[in-house]
């Protein structure tokens, strides 16, 4: 029995989406909330945009550019974290618009599973994707891409780590509303080390 490339590839996605959904998500799936760069491919590239709109909830936005055609794509996106918020996997749907200068406009629908790593200490993010879509009024009845982005954080995440409690990034509001006020005593004169 002969195995083709296509179904070999098949398997391996399914058995790879099995695995990543699998796999424990952590509380928080990525550390900012807007980021926006570039896109390339083998034989198109252009920008993508996302924006966080719900708890691990993005919209992408993805405009390309091909030989002979540009389009325009939306995908909503859930993440799971991997090993912490910096590193994750994500999964969505949405589709596109685009003009073929021969074919004219099309259109279609787009699936997307990917991996994205938030550089530490850097305001970047970089990923991986395969995103296979189904065409409509296209010579392509369906595309197969993968793609890499590197994304600049444009709004980053509220901090909220333990970290962050303990070096005095938390929020004490809470806090303050827990606990009795106290009046505090100004001390007259301050020392080298008193703030």
């Amino acid at each position: 029995m002969a195995f083709s490339f296509a179904s070999v590839r098949l398997v391996s996605w399914t058995i790879l989406i099995t695995v990543l959904t699998l796999l424990p998500s952590a509380a928080q799936a990525q550390k900012y909330r807007t980021a926006a760069g570039l896109r390339l491919g083998a034989g198109n590239y252009g920008v993508s945009v996302q924006q966080k709109v719900l708890d691990k909830v993005t919209l992408e936005g993805i405009g390309l550019v091909r030989n002979r055609e540009v389009s325009a794509t939306v995908l909503a996106e859930r993440h799971f974290g991997i090993l912490g918020p910096s590193l994750n996997y994500y999964l969505g749907a949405g589709g596109h618009l685009g003009n073929h200068k021969d074919d004219g406009a099309f259109g279609g629908f787009d699936g997307i599973i990917g991996a994205e790593y938030k550089i530490a200490f850097v305001p970047v993010v970089i990923s991986f994707d395969f995103k296979p879509s189904v065409e409509i009024n296209s010579a392509d009845w369906a595309r197969f891409p993968t793609a890499f982005s590197i994304r600049y954080v444009l709004v980053k995440e509220k901090k909220t780590g333990l970290l962050d409690s303990i070096l005095g990034g938390g929020d004490d509001k809470d806090n303050k509303k827990d606990k009795p006020k106290k009046k505090e005593k100004t001390p007259e004169r301050r020392g080298l080390l008193d703030w």
